[in-house]
């Protein structure tokens, strides 16, 4: 990857932690940090404050580049930030170069879509590079006549990521207060970070509950405030992310024994459930003209039953027996509100 490429990610770097308003006013050595973690995974050595100082340089005053940021220096806070609070270089229009590395970032990417840890960003990796095939000119509005991409409202929570991510990494434990959806109220947790997953759209964190004795998960959406702090917990080796959701459907994971969980399908919707399994332990009993029968080993949870239901009458739960009844008193309640 040609130098300049480095430069164009190292600028959009800068910018997103310029803009970050959870930390703000960024030393030199803390933009050195963020792009050294970024595109080398470590905190080496590969990129020299001198490099950060260029880049600055290049973002206020390169013509080529047009990005005119209004970076200043405050001798107060000791670090960098925009003199209009508004901008980003984000609304600057990409050019050539930066469609090129943006090809180059997702061509990488897609190389590694098979394996378990970027599996959860298998679709937006493959979205980017169906939008740089239909057209290089990714700033084009006039393809929006032709093509419609699905867009997703962002939600809320998101903006406690980063700091959760630096936690998770730094091993420090965090506090924030959450407002259940099932009751009302709002209660003080203190947590020891450890996984952020995304499902459906939103963010959850899984950490240990030391008053529990437990691994939980929270969603970042019902999040009200974050607080890191300065305590450093130790780590336990024996959380395992792919173990810990290994029979889940969903984000809801609990020490319990899996059940086989057998569905019997129409022949049109077993289709689609042959084309995009509902989970990776899914087995195929019957496939015929009649029906599409398969069995999942999972553990029954709220988004499993929500999932099932979403099928409505393409879809029939045989087994286990308490997931039947489970399934059919929800439908029954269901159909009496019409009544």
């Amino acid at each position: 990857m040609p130098a300049n490429k480095y430069a164009l990610l190292r600028y959009r770097i800068i910018d997103k932690c310029i803009r970050n308003k959870y930390r703000p006013f960024p030393t030199k050595e803390e933009l050195r940090h963020a792009c050294e973690e970024a595109l080398y995974g470590s905190d080496g050595d590969r990129i020299s404050e001198s490099t950060i100082e260029k880049d600055l340089w290049a973002m206020r005053n390169e013509t080529e580049l047009g990005f005119y940021a209004p970076i200043k220096f405050s001798k107060v806070e000791k670090g960098y930030y925009y003199e209009d609070p508004e901008y980003s270089i984000d609304a600057i229009p990409l050019n050539e170069d930066d469609v090129d590395a943006i090809r180059f970032a997702a061509t990488t990417l897609f190389q590694f879509k098979d394996v378990e840890v970027f599996k959860q960003f298998e679709f937006a990796i493959e979205k980017i590079f169906d939008r740089l095939n239909i057209t290089d000119n990714v700033d084009d509005q006039a393809i929006n006549r032709y093509v419609q991409f699905e867009t997703i409202a962002q939600a809320n929570g998101s903006e406690f990521l980063g700091t959760l991510l630096h936690c998770i990494k730094e091993r420090q434990i965090v506090e924030f207060s959450y407002e259940p959806f099932v009751r009302a109220g709002t209660k003080e947790y203190r947590i020891e970070p450890y996984l952020l997953k995304e499902y459906r759209n939103r963010w959850y964190l899984i950490g240990y509950n030391r008053s529990r004795e437990a691994f939980l998960t929270y969603g970042l959406d019902r999040m009200t405030s974050l607080r890191s702090t300065e305590e450093v917990y130790q780590s336990d080796d024996q959380f395992n992310p792919d173990r810990f959701f290994k029979h889940s459907i969903g984000i809801t994971s609990y020490d319990a024994e899996p059940v086989d969980v057998i569905l019997s399908f129409s022949t049109t919707q077993g289709k689609y459930v042959k084309s995009q399994p509902l989970h990776h332990s899914q087995k195929v009993l019957v496939d015929d003209e009649k029906e599409y029968r398969i069995v999942i080993h999972v553990l029954i949870s709220y988004e499993l039953v929500m999932l099932l239901l979403g099928y409505g009458k393409e879809m029939k739960v045989l087994a286990p027996e308490k997931l039947v009844e489970n399934v059919k008193e929800i439908l029954s309640n269901s159909l009496s509100k019409y009544n």
